[in-house]
C-alpha cells in the first residue's frame, strides 16, 4: 500500500518511511511517534543536542555514543533508539528535524487523519488545541493531527498549513496589509 504520498522524494523522507514500514510491521508507530515528539521537544530546549545533531566536527563513532546515551536518558522506545544509532553512523543526525515531520505525516496519514502544522504567537492551551482540532475538522471533513509551534514574530493569531493550504491570521500578516494599502 502506497502512503507516502511523495515523501520519499527527500533524503529524510526515505530514512521517515523506512521507520514508520518497521514501526508499521512491529505494530509500534505510536511509541515510535511518541518517542520521536520527546526527541524534538528535547532538541528544542537543549542547545547542546541541536549540536550533536548538527555538528561536522563529531566523529561518527562519539556521536552514535552520545545520541544512544541521550536516547536512553529520554527513554526513547528501541526502535527509535536503534534509528538514532543508524542516523549517526550515516552522518544524517541533521535531518532529525525532517525526518520526525514526515513520520508525523505518515502515521497520521495511516490513521486516516489530516495533519495541521499550526505557528502561534504564544503557547495554546488544551481548551485551545481542542476548539482548533474541532474547526480544522470540520473544515476537512475529517480528524486533525496538530503539530504546534511558537513564533513570537506572529505578534498573535495563528497560521495553519494543512498539505498545501494555509490559512494566515496573524498579527503580522494583517499589518503589513495595512502598510502595504496605506502605501498603495
Amino acid at each position: 500500500m502506497e502512503t507516502s504520498g511523495g515523501i520519499q522524494a527527500s533524503l529524510s523522507g526515505r530514512y521517515a518511511f523506512a521507520l514508520f514500514e518497521l514501526a508499521r510491521d512491529a505494530k509500534t508507530i505510536d511509541a515510535v511517534e511518541a518517542s520521536l515528539t520527546t526527541l524534538r521537544d528535547a532538541m528544542a530546549q537543549s542547545a547542546d543536542l541541536r549540536t550533536l545533531t548538527t555538528s561536522p566536527v563529531i566523529a561518527r563513532g562519539a556521536a552514535a555514543k552520545a545520541i544512544l546515551a541521550a536516547a536512553d536518558q529520554m527513554g526513547l522506545d528501541p526502535a527509535t533508539r536503534n534509528f538514532l544509532g543508524v542516523l549517526a553512523e550515516n552522518r544524517r543526525l541533521g535531518q532529525l528535524p525532517a525526518i520526525i515531520r514526515a513520520f508525523r505525516t505518515l502515521a497520521s496519514r495511516h490513521r486516516g487523519e489530516a495533519t495541521a502544522e499550526v505557528v502561534s504567537a504564544h503557547p495554546l492551551d488544551g481548551p485551545q488545541v481542542d476548539a482548533l482540532k474541532q474547526q480544522l475538522r470540520q473544515r476537512v471533513g475529517r480528524e486533525v493531527a496538530v503539530d504546534l509551534s511558537i513564533d513570537p514574530a506572529l505578534l498573535g493569531g495563528l497560521v495553519v498549513r494543512i498539505g498545501s493550504q494555509m490559512i494566515d491570521s496573524s498579527i503580522r500578516t494583517r499589518l503589513n496589509s495595512l502598510a502595504h494599502a496605506m502605501k498603495g
